[in-house]
């Protein structure tokens, strides 16, 4: 079965103890970085299709691997989350902009 797709850490061993073959290759570099990306876009995907609390789970490991690739911390991110946050607020009130009116 071809996927082709980065996968987490541990998921070779798992699939070896299963008694399979995995064929993986370690991505560097660009590599790396745009195999992130793509994998933050699928599980933005099953987030959206599910709704379930593990994808969300997901998403932030995949965040954490983001940041560990760029050598940032999730402190530094939360920093500029806080920041965003106090100049142009949050999305917890649900407001939807229509228009600007001149």
């Amino acid at each position: 079965m071809k996927h082709e797709k980065l996968v987490r850490d541990k998921i070779p061993i798992i699939i070896e103890r299963d008694g399979r073959n995995p064929v993986v290759k370690e991505l560097e570099g660009e590599d790396f970085h745009q195999a992130l990306i793509d994998k933050f876009l699928e599980e933005v995907s099953e987030y959206n299709e599910s709704h379930d609390l593990s994808e969300l789970a997901d998403i932030l490991e995949v965040i954490h691997g983001v940041l560990a690739y760029r050598n940032v911390n999730f402190e530094e991110l939360e920093i500029i989350r806080k920041e965003k946050e106090n100049s142009r607020g949050g999305f917890y009130n649900g407001l939807f902009l229509i228009r600007v009116d001149d």
